[in-house]
């Protein structure tokens, strides 16, 4: 009887701390803009930054992150990339596959020396989308 108490109590304890490492963060989009290589294989010019306001939540419980567009984008995070700081930027990244299975891989990227203003890049092998954003 004791014994079954005691997985009792450690599979709660389990549950708890597992509850309490996992979050949603949830943010707004206020622009975006894409980036796309030429047929030589050259990175082209940003596009005009245009405004959109999107709903985007990352989710550790879920391992996903999800932007809210018209077509809902939706990336399984498949791997979780050391945070990255330097004297300009804070970086998180994760390695992501999209609703089609494409390999991506995504960054919150916080500006440090513009007033720690926060953008979502989507990097694909061949085009990258930026979103600025802010926490909601």
């Amino acid at each position: 009887m004791n014994s079954i108490r005691t997985y009792i109590l450690l599979l709660f304890l389990v549950l708890c701390l597992q509850q309490a490492y996992s979050q949603t963060y949830q943010f707004k989009t206020s622009g975006f803009s894409v980036l796309e290589k030429n047929e030589r294989g050259k990175w082209g010019e940003w596009s005009n930054l245009d405004l959109v306001n999107l709903s985007v939540v990352l989710d550790t419980n879920k391992h996903r992150i999800v932007v809210y567009s018209q077509e809902i984008q939706l990336f399984k995070i498949l791997d979780y990339i050391e945070r990255e700081e330097n004297d300009t930027d804070i970086v998180y990244s994760f390695m992501c596959k999209d609703n089609d299975g494409r390999d991506c891989k995504l960054s919150i990227i916080t500006r440090k020396k513009q007033d720690y203003r926060k953008q979502l890049y989507i990097n694909y092998d061949n085009h990258i989308i930026v979103y600025n954003i802010f926490s909601v």
